[in-house]
């Protein structure tokens, strides 16, 4: 496993497993926990100890498939993310959001604490007095943003004597600067964090399979090659960046082993350039 540092304090793989739709969408679904419980020790027992979930998946019930998931796992070989709810972002709703959490997880703190989506109904300097107390407790070690823009980034930071240190958003070789939540990726806010020293996090790298298949013509040519897949060649291209690290979902055992064939070699500087300058259509 490859690891990029966090404010130089902190380890964090560039590979992460996403969660989200482990035990269900919106909501719980059980039917399927002995196998996505199988799937996150598969995954640390590989390598890929970054394990990224919230209390909004399936109500809660993914975070209590990872509690159940990292038992018998040493929990400081882990980095474990949650994210709380922007419904929940007032001061009292966020500390407990965060307690709810550590119960489900099972664990006694959070290697990273994130708000989901901003709020404007909720003051961010209410927020980021919750989550600087959440430190203060030792419940966390760092906190971070998620679908933060640029300006929403700074004025969170405005009411924290503590470092923002992710933003955590959609970004990959077909997503660059219109997700479905933010917008001006590539061209504003991974600039400014690569800049602030702030982590980017990147959810949907693969964008939801598309880009781990043949079908689009510089990525197979690419992927003959270095005769990679076409998951590693997009996956490297993240990773190769400076401040970037990937979530990916997966709950298949070959797909969390492609995806760890995304690290120890990187694409030479020229094809670094073409993906970032060719369109992928």
């Amino acid at each position: 496993m490859e690891f990029k540092k966090i404010t130089g304090q902190a380890e964090i793989p560039v590979v992460g497993l996403g969660t989200w739709r482990l035990g269900g969408d919106v909501e719980a679904d059980t039917t399927q926990d002995k196998e996505h419980i199988s799937a996150i020790k598969t995954a640390i027992q590989l390598g890929i100890t970054h394990i990224d979930t919230a209390e909004s998946y399936a109500k809660g019930h993914t975070e209590e498939l990872v509690g159940k998931a990292i038992q018998g796992f040493d929990r400081n070989g882990l980095f474990i993310t949650s994210k709380v709810s922007p419904e929940h972002l007032k001061n009292n709703d966020l500390t407990e959001s965060a307690r709810m959490s550590l119960e489900r997880l099972k664990t006694s703190y959070l290697d990273l604490y994130l708000i989901h989506l901003p709020n404007p109904k909720i003051p961010i300097q209410e927020t980021m007095q919750a989550m600087d107390y959440l430190i203060e407790q030792k419940l966390i070690r760092f906190i971070g943003v998620s679908n933060f823009s640029v300006e929403q980034i700074k004025e969170a930071q405005r009411y924290t004597k503590n470092r923002i240190v992710a933003n955590q958003v959609e970004y990959n070789l077909l997503v660059r600067n219109n997700g479905h939540v933010t917008h001006d990726m590539e061209s504003q806010i991974i600039p400014y964090c690569q800049k602030n020293d702030i982590l980017i996090i990147v959810w949907r790298p693969l964008a939801k399979g598309k880009l781990a298949k043949p079908g689009f013509k510089l990525l197979d040519e690419l992927s003959e090659k270095y005769k990679k897949t076409q998951a590693q060649i997009s996956l490297n291209w993240l990773i190769s960046k400076k401040g970037i690290v990937a979530v990916t979902k997966s709950s298949k055992t070959s797909h969390l082993e492609d995806n760890l064939g995304a690290m120890g070699w990187r694409l030479k500087q020229q094809d670094v350039d073409r993906l970032d300058k060719e369109c992928m259509a």
